[in-house]
């Protein structure tokens, strides 16, 4: 079993996908297959960015338990997503003028995330957004 928990800070564009890479690493030395590490990456990458473009920062929780199921659990500090339903439509965004010229902003974050997850479970209200997702890892 295994338990780790990462801080992610709002704003941070120079660190941002730090966190998930460390999660792949991780999962990685533990053995898990290149499948599964495709999917969590995706996932946990498109969700970091979520809460340093968006979000007042927050943490990301994994666990692994001993059957192998992979919970990663992403916990911003607010605001809040106004509207999920919009959120969860391809190409709706709401990143900044900073992000988008970064690349980043093309409203697929969320769509992508829930696409190559085993369970995916959002909450959100003005305190913070909590998303928890599951991977069946063996």
């Amino acid at each position: 079993m295994l338990n780790k928990c990462f801080e992610v800070v709002n704003q941070d564009y120079h660190n941002m996908g730090k966190v998930s890479s460390q999660i792949k690493k991780m999962l990685l030395q533990i053995g898990f297959d290149a499948k599964i590490l495709r999917r969590i990456a995706v996932a946990s990458y498109e969700a970091e960015i979520n809460m340093v473009i968006h979000a007042y920062g927050g943490n990301i929780f994994m666990n692994v338990d001993d059957d192998g199921l992979i919970t990663l659990v992403f916990h911003d500090l607010g605001p809040g997503i106004p509207d999920l339903e919009k959120a969860m439509t391809p190409g709706w965004s709401t990143a900044d003028e900073k992000a988008r010229n970064l690349g980043f902003g093309a409203g697929m974050g969320l769509v992508n995330i829930k696409r190559v997850s085993d369970t995916f479970d959002i909450k959100t209200s003005p305190a913070g957004t909590i998303l928890t997702l599951t991977f069946k890892g063996y």
